[in-house]
């Protein structure tokens, strides 16, 4: 009896030994092949195993498989598009909320065309910027009555320009090389971008607060896109790239009040740049030495506007000339000279005209097809105005033919309604102003 029970041991323990890998081998085969739906009493299981294994690799790199679960949007809580959008939406919150100037300066020569773009992308995407114009007097003075639209106007000041006196000073530290209207033309335009911070610091001391950013552009800018908030950098000065004539692109900039008053400062800091011995700069290579040698940092990103201009440029252009790029280009077009026009030049053309050009001069960023070029040899083309109402939409063609269509009666009627809600207004009579582009009723 006793051999007979000990060989019934052994064969029990045998059987154990033998049933219990077949059933740890059944439990993982089952595990392996379970469905998207499997059976409630393994989830647990499973989910442990799951959790366990992904703590493991969190620490090291991810896998494959826990790199899609992150692009997933159903897998998280958070959306990662949200994380990105998030920060944005904070920023826009957050300059919403500042003090904003805008500084617009510049003769009104095709605003009929710039003027909604800037209230559209510009004014209206920051509708408590309060808008600062300082622009010369000329014969198309009265289309800056479509800025009634503008959300807030703190100053409008249209001036009769006056001769400026050179000192030794300019004349040793700027070249009239390359400026349509010689030294004297230049200092008219740092007259205009001075003057336009001169009425900032006036409006904010009158007022008493501190403007947190301004923000300047040209009258001549036309926008294809908002301004984005992630230009807006404290302690530094954002320009745009490209267009540098040997210094920086000067056709736009933001910072906060500090940076924005030595970008600005355009007269009175040429002492400075001649008691560093600097001479013989254009508008470029002047605004770039102001800012270093007073220590401010500038940050150059793509920015969606080119500058309107009824000028001619040789076509096409040599190494130091002038590209301009045609309206329909995709951009980001970083201030370049633009006109709506035929396209001339795309492609494979671009590639071989802008690998011709000066980097350091007029070149713009071109790649990626962002850019289509004009011949701009000649007067702007019959027919550009389908051309600019097909590229920039219903409602700036409808802007475009409110102006092309204004008499002299209705300039004054809103003239006077801007006049009526802006809170500094110093500019001649309105009447003045119609009558220098507009026929008499």
């Amino acid at each position: 009896m006793y051999v007979t029970r000990r060989i019934s041991d052994v064969d029990r323990r045998l059987l154990l030994v033998l049933t219990i890998p077949s059933l740890s081998l059944l439990l993982l085969l089952s595990l392996s092949t379970l469905t998207l739906d499997p059976f409630p009493t393994l989830v647990p299981l499973r989910n442990l195993i799951y959790t366990h294994r992904h703590t493991l690799t969190a620490t090291t790199t991810e896998t494959p498989d826990f790199a899609a679960e992150l692009s997933d949007p159903n897998h998280s809580d958070v959306n990662p598009a949200e994380e990105t959008e998030n920060p944005r939406r904070r920023k826009k919150e957050e300059l919403v909320n500042s003090k904003i100037a805008v500084c617009l300066v510049g003769g009104a020569r095709r605003f009929e065309l710039t003027g909604p773009s800037i209230i559209e992308k510009i004014l209206k995407v920051y509708p408590n910027a309060d808008l600062f114009l300082n622009s010369p007097l000329d014969e198309n003075s009265f289309k800056l009555s479509l800025l009634k639209d503008a959300p807030r106007l703190a100053w409008v000041r249209i001036f009769e320009p006056k001769p400026i006196n050179e000192t030794e000073p300019m004349v040793r530290v700027l070249t009239p090389m390359n400026s349509p209207n010689g030294i004297k033309g230049l200092l008219q335009y740092f007259n205009l971008v001075e003057g336009c911070i001169t009425m900032i610091k006036a409006y904010q001391n009158e007022n008493n607060f501190t403007y947190d950013w301004v923000i300047r552009t040209r009258v001549d800018g036309y926008w294809a896109d908002p301004l984005d908030p992630e230009y807006f950098t404290p302690g530094q000065y954002l320009v745009p790239p490209g267009s540098s004539y040997g210094g920086l692109n000067d056709r736009f900039g933001v910072g906060d009040l500090n940076t924005s008053t030595v970008a600005l400062s355009r007269l009175s800091l040429i002492p400075d740049l001649d008691s560093a011995g600097l001479t013989r700069l254009n508008s470029e290579s002047a605004f770039k030495a102001q800012l270093t040698t007073h220590r401010v940092p500038y940050v150059t990103k793509p920015l969606p506007f080119c500058i309107m201009s009824d000028r001619t440029y040789d076509f096409p252009p040599s190494s130091y000339g002038v590209p301009v790029a045609a309206l329909s280009s995709h951009g980001p077009l970083n201030g370049a000279k633009c006109r709506p026009c035929t396209v001339a030049c795309s492609g494979s053309c671009v590639a071989e005209v802008m690998g011709k050009l000066n980097k350091k001069w007029s070149w713009t960023e071109w790649e990626n097809g962002t850019v289509k070029l004009c011949d701009a040899h000649g007067e702007w083309e019959e027919g550009w105005e389908k051309i600019f109402d097909d590229t920039a939409g219903e409602n700036f063609a409808r802007a475009r033919k409110r102006v092309g269509g204004l008499d002299s009666r209705r300039c004054v009627e809103e003239f006077e309604e801007m006049r009526g809600i802006t809170v500094k207004w110093e500019a001649p009579a309105s009447e003045q102003i119609c009558s220098l582009g507009l026929r008499p009723n």
